[in-house]
């Protein structure tokens, strides 16, 4: 039986929950609540000593990472295939796989913060925070350093995550040309999902207009990404973060 430990709201578990529903498995769900800090507790660290979400529990094997969750899940039950069968374009998909762990999945990070998680500060001074947020944190510690503390990012870090996502959208405009559906043409892959979360995540925090100026094959890319089953039964209730709490300004100074 599998089990997805996760958070509705994570963009990293969003990607997970679609391959899971594009494969039509059945599976048990255990929310954690990140606001709480629920993903530093000591039994879930017992499974996942990063501390952060998802994880993957299938029988007696325990898989963390999202996109390494992703691949797992592909190979361990093929069907339907979300990688090609080609090798040179299997390594295509990787290289668009690895391009959106290292630039966008980050860069969605700084204006979700600001926009959406900084209620979690208030009250905090620069000592609190350092002690009750950063300092906790494993592997995401770095990313709370280049904060300006319980404020959230400051104008520069915030630049340089819109400028991210805007090349994201400029290379996804390109790759979609000549009426290509999907990243890697007429299949649907993992190079696909693992860029959802973060260009839905830009649509609920009103950067839609980053692809809806230059690069409108995204905005029809997403519209096809958002009729297909795996991402209504992905994106219920709540998993929006605007659903749940009242969006700040981008930028807080």
């Amino acid at each position: 039986m599998l089990t997805l430990y996760h958070a509705h709201h994570s963009t990293c578990s969003q990607k997970v929950r679609v391959v899971l529903h594009e494969k039509g498995l059945d599976f048990d769900t255990v929310a954690l609540n990140l606001a709480t800090k629920d993903q530093l507790d000591p039994e879930y660290l017992k499974i996942n000593p990063n501390g952060v979400v998802p994880t993957l529990v299938d029988g007696d094997d325990i898989i963390i990472e999202s996109s390494v969750i992703c691949e797992y899940l592909d190979e361990r039950y093929p069907e339907p295939h979300l990688s090609p069968e080609d090798l040179v374009e299997r390594a295509h998909m990787r290289a668009w796989m690895h391009f959106f762990e290292e630039v966008p999945t980050p860069a969605i990070r700084v204006p979700s913060v600001n926009r959406a998680f900084t209620w979690r500060y208030d009250g905090l001074d620069q000592d609190g925070f350092a002690e009750q947020q950063m300092n906790v944190r494993r592997i995401r510690k770095e990313m709370f350093e280049r904060m300006d503390g319980p404020t959230g990012f400051g104008r520069r870090e915030i630049e340089k995550a819109l400028e991210r996502l805007s090349d994201t959208c400029a290379r996804m405009h390109a790759a979609l040309e000549d009426g290509r559906p999907w990243l890697m043409g007429e299949n649907f892959t993992l190079a696909d999902v693992l860029v959802i979360p973060s260009i839905d995540r830009m649509h609920d925090l009103d950067l839609a207009h980053i692809w809806e100026t230059d690069y409108p094959r995204v905005g029809e890319w997403y519209a096809r990404f958002q009729e297909r089953p795996s991402f209504q039964a992905t994106y219920y209730e709540n998993t929006r973060v605007s659903e749940f709490t009242e969006l700040r300004p981008l930028y807080g100074d």
